[in-house]
């Protein structure tokens, strides 16, 4: 007990009566090899076996690495059989508690023929049983298992690749090579450890399907892990000699005994009648088709047929005339105690029932061509009323197309066009069935409108007339061609027409107002006078700005203005009004000229009074400082006189102090 699996082992010894032998595989060395093949394996009178040998390990103590195994009360899936091992069987029963790696330094070499079979150079104890056959049917078959220590629960990465080897290998008398038939189903990819493995480990899974477990401490066997039930088969010629050699061995090394188990009374002589009609194959009988089977075998005495398990009354010869789906055997008889099997599973493609083939669209882009997306898949699941769920239909554009339509199909005839609808899985039953596609238009150009709406009033929204329904997207929805709205935002409008398509009109409704002017900017006596007219924030509207009242801009700047009285107009552009002001603008005149004939001669700031700032004062200068004039804002201004003397025409100062606090210096010129 050196090589513990589990250090809880004792805990198992402890429990060993409670459990009993029942609950592991037990083995037994004294069949002798012919035994072992016609009464266990085969176990058929029909059994026709000759020239049985096995060889194995010598190991010192007698004990073998082959015989009989019994399962009967365990959980292993069979119930006896034939057991093949790179170490003693003796170690084979479980609890699955230790390490079995039997086989080191004894001389006990590998197979040539697994070698070459598997492709290998390095095997070692190998266990051969091998046989001579005459089959009474075309086909064998028998169940096995692949049981290893080298499934390891816990591996390092390095132990991920370590398997050992078995092969099947059959061949008729007189061939040269060997078949391999302990393969994966469907493949030629020989079962070992690592190409049947479930996850679980750090190593990767493969084929895990064909995976039983990675076992605990209670199995029925001493192994670490196992593969399902398998079965291994092949064609046969009937009458034929044939050698089949079953051969296990370690390979690398003889480290991690690994067993084969055949099942007992698994290997067995059937005779193919046919290949299985199913759907799934793609080859069901078609509804109103027979299937003539034909089970003659030279040497038969008779002939049972059975559908369902159930014996057929009458049908008694060699061949049989199917007319309904069913599971169907024959027994086939060479005397009183042989008989041999063959079956055959019928099915029957379903009558498709069309539900609807005419499907309609509207044209969902903004060109109205006639051509849109069709999506096939949901037309699959409209076409037919009783489509079996594992039947695969696509579409073509024509009868003879072999090329798929996408999903997503637009059509490419405008307006009408007809497809195919094939049945791809159920070969033979179904001609193509027509599907016709039609795309119906809107035609009327809808035009999105931009509207204001004034302040405390309402706005009719009209979407037009001649279409079969109208829905808008108020809350709740309204159903009419005209709606009534007292506020802004975005109102959309599904119109239908006569041949049910629709399209979507939008309103944005942009609520307005008449302005508020809250503030004019001034900046004047300046070389670029200018104004700046402040609406107020509260003003929902959007407006443009004239001085005239007929020239508008959408600037609330004025420029380049002339001293003078000015109306500033500011209108709503969504037509809610029109508001003015009055405002001056203030400059100095650049010259005067006082020559008494009553037009420019006084030289003075016009409208101060009108901003408040008549009582400003003004200052005059010559051009050496001199003070010549001082007067305010409300005089007339100066007359270009000095005490009564009239001074000469030339460029005079001034200084404004403005009563808000702003002065303003310049010059100007006084003119004779």
């Amino acid at each position: 007990m050196s090589r513990l699996k589990y250090t809880f082992f004792t805990i198992i010894i402890g429990f060993g009566f409670q459990f009993g032998n029942a609950q592991n595989i037990s083995v037994d060395e004294g069949y002798t090899p012919q035994d072992l093949v016609e009464d266990i394996l085969i176990n058929s009178p029909c059994a026709n076996v000759f020239n049985v040998s096995v060889s194995g390990g010598n190991f010192a103590s007698g004990e073998k690495s082959f015989g009989y195994f019994d399962a009967t009360g365990t959980t292993f899936p069979f119930q006896n059989g034939i057991i093949l091992s790179t170490g003693k069987i003796n170690n084979a029963p479980g609890p699955n508690s230790y390490l079995s790696d039997d086989g080191g330094s004894m001389g006990w070499d590998g197979d040539a023929d697994l070698n070459e079979a598997l492709g290998l150079s390095n095997t070692f104890n190998a266990t051969v049983l091998e046989f001579d056959f005459i089959p009474l049917g075309n086909k064998i078959s028998f169940d096995y298992i692949f049981s290893s220590e080298q499934y390891l629960t816990n591996p390092s990465s390095n132990q991920c690749n370590f398997t050992d080897g078995f092969a099947f290998l059959l061949k008729r008398n007189g061939d040269i090579s060997y078949q391999n038939l302990a393969v994966i189903p469907g493949t030629t990819t020989p079962v070992k450890v690592n190409t049947v493995r479930g996850p679980g480990t750090i190593c990767p899974p493969a084929n895990a399907a064909y995976f039983d477990a990675f076992n605990g401490t209670t199995h029925p066997t001493n192994f670490n892990g196992q593969t399902t039930v398998l079965t291994a088969q092949s064609d046969v010629i009937p009458g034929q000699t044939y050698h089949i050699k079953l051969v296990i061995a370690d390979e690398g090394n003889y480290r991690y005994d690994s067993a084969i188990f055949l099942g007992g009374g698994s290997f067995n002589f059937t005779i193919d009648i046919g290949d299985d009609r199913l759907i799934a194959n793609g080859n069901p009988l078609c509804q109103g088709e027979n299937l003539v089977v034909d089970a003659t075998q030279v040497g038969a005495t008779g002939y049972q047929w059975f559908q369902n398990n159930i014996a057929i009354p009458g049908a008694t010869s060699a061949t049989y005339n199917i007319t309904s789906a069913g599971d169907y055997s024959v027994e086939i008889n060479y005397g009183p105690t042989c008989q041999t099997t063959g079956a055959i599973k019928i099915e029957y493609a379903e009558v498709l029932t069309i539900n609807q083939n005419t499907f309609t669209e509207c044209d969902a882009d903004t060109t109205q061509d006639g051509k849109t997306i069709f999506n096939l898949d949901t037309i699959k699941n409209q076409l037919f009323i009783n489509l079996p769920s594992n039947y695969i239909v696509s579409f073509f554009e024509l009868p003879t197309s072999t090329t798929e339509l996408p999903s997503n199909f637009t059509n490419t005839i405008a307006y009408n066009q007809t497809i195919y609808a094939r049945v791809m899985n159920v070969q033979g039953c179904y001609s193509d069935y027509p599907v016709n596609l039609r795309v119906n238009t809107f035609d009327t150009v809808l035009v999105d409108e931009t509207i204001g709406l004034c302040e405390n009033e309402s706005l009719i929204l009209d979407a037009g007339s001649g279409f079969s329904s109208y829905e808008w997207n108020t809350n709740p929805p309204q159903f009419t061609q005209q709606i009534t709205v007292n506020s802004g935002g975005i109102y959309e409008v599904t119109l239908t027409n006569a041949l049910n398509c629709s399209k979507t009109k939008t309103f944005t409704i942009e609520a307005s107002g008449i302005a508020t002017i809250e503030d004019i900017i001034i900046n004047d006596f300046q070389e670029n006078n200018s104004a700046i007219i402040q609406v107020a924030a509260s003003s929902l509207g959007d407006y443009e700005f004239s001085l005239d009242g007929v020239n508008y801009q959408d600037s609330n700047v004025f420029s380049n203005l002339s001293a003078g009285e000015y109306t500033v107009y500011v209108q709503d552009k969504k037509g809610c009004g029109i508001v003015f002001e009055t405002f001056y603008i203030l400059d100095y005149p650049k010259y005067f000229t006082p020559n008494g004939d009553g037009y420019n001669d006084t030289w003075n700031i016009k409208n101060l009074d009108k901003r408040n700032l008549e009582n400003s004062i003004i200052t005059v200068f010559d051009r050496y400082g001199k003070l010549i004039k001082q007067v305010s804002g409300a005089n007339e201004g100066w007359n270009g006189t000095f005490n009564g003397e009239i001074l000469p025409s030339t460029d005079y100062w001034f200084t404004i102090e403005l009563t808000n606090g702003k002065t303003i210096k310049g010059h100007f010129a006084l003119k004779r």
